[in-house]
């Protein structure tokens, strides 16, 4: 399977390059969403990101993210292919010289500071909409499939999530919450529905595992899996995620501060940003009961985590 892969990935970059193939290999355990290789001609080392053909748009996606990224100051791999072939979606990036921001020596609240200003500096692009689809590369314009309870909006979810906070409601008998619990949310849901908030691009998973920093010591962002939602909400509240899951990715207590202090977040957002993290924690678990049963203890544990956190 993975001399295939690897063969498939030579083929794909030896056809767009043009040039004589020397060697490939497969990167193992830096990519979740794509299968990566690195393929080297004789005059090109690039990367090869591969998926099944029905992700092609998220390829386009992120070749648009990464130009408008660049815009702005933020470095990244430079996109030079995305197509399909053999009902596989691929993207060929120039390969870039570095480690990988979790194997670094450089210090992590340094790379933590920087990706606090990536972030701000993410959040200033110019977008419309709200969700994770690019539907207009052009003007910038992303959207959110509709679903039952839901008609995508940013209204529309809050809205869905309120309405799921009934008496019967499975949440309470899964212990994630008691009924006097179950009230105090609603009400924290409602002041979310009548903030203004704005709405900005995200990267998506801002983590070390997806920079690269090179000798001279720049912090180069990777792999985006980008939507438009409630900034800076929506960026914090992942890192403050991968915190409570003690994920190896997510920083500790010094390296969050330095990601607050890059970016410039007040406390008040802070508080704002934990109540989104609840709403987006009962989203997903209602999502697993839905479509993946499997999925459901694990997400309720985190929610329960997430209701002690803002009810202690």
């Amino acid at each position: 399977m993975k001399e295939s892969l690897v063969k498939q990935a030579a083929r794909i970059a030896g056809d767009f390059l043009q040039e004589q193939l020397k060697s490939s290999f497969q990167i193992i355990g830096k990519g979740i969403t794509n299968q990566v290789c690195v393929v080297e001609t004789e005059f090109h080392k690039v990367v090869v990101r591969m998926n099944d053909e029905n992700m092609f748009p998220s390829f386009i996606k992120e070749k648009w993210c990464i130009e408008q990224a660049a815009a702005v100051g933020i470095p990244g791999p430079e996109v030079l292919s995305i197509g399909i072939v053999d009902e596989t979606a691929y993207m060929i990036q120039a390969f870039i010289e570095g480690d990988n921001g979790l194997d670094s020596t450089v210090p992590k609240s340094y790379i933590w500071r920087t990706l606090g200003e990536y972030a701000k500096l993410i959040h200033s692009i110019q977008v419309k909409g709200y969700g994770e689809n690019l539907i207009d590369p052009v003007h910038g314009e992303f959207q959110s499939p509709s679903h039952a309870g839901s008609d995508g909006s940013w209204q529309g979810y809050v809205q869905h999530n309120i309405n799921s906070l009934t008496e019967h409601d499975r949440l309470i008998e899964l212990g994630v919450m008691t009924h006097m619990e179950s009230q105090k949310i609603k009400n924290l849901f409602e002041d979310l529905k009548s903030e203004t908030f704005r709405f900005g691009l995200n990267h998506g998973d801002i983590s070390l595992k997806n920079t690269i920093v090179n000798q001279a010591n720049q912090v180069i962002l990777l792999d985006w899996n980008a939507k438009v939602s409630v900034v800076p909400h929506a960026t914090v509240a992942q890192l403050m995620h991968y915190q409570i899951l003690g994920l190896e990715e997510s920083p500790n207590v010094e390296e969050f501060k330095a990601f607050i202090d890059g970016y410039g977040i007040s406390g008040k957002d802070l508080s704002d940003i934990r109540h989104y993290l609840l709403l987006r924690a009962f989203d997903n678990l209602r999502w697993a009961m839905d479509r993946s049963p499997e999925l459901i203890e694990p997400y309720a544990a985190f929610a329960k985590q997430v209701v002690d956190i803002i009810m202690d």
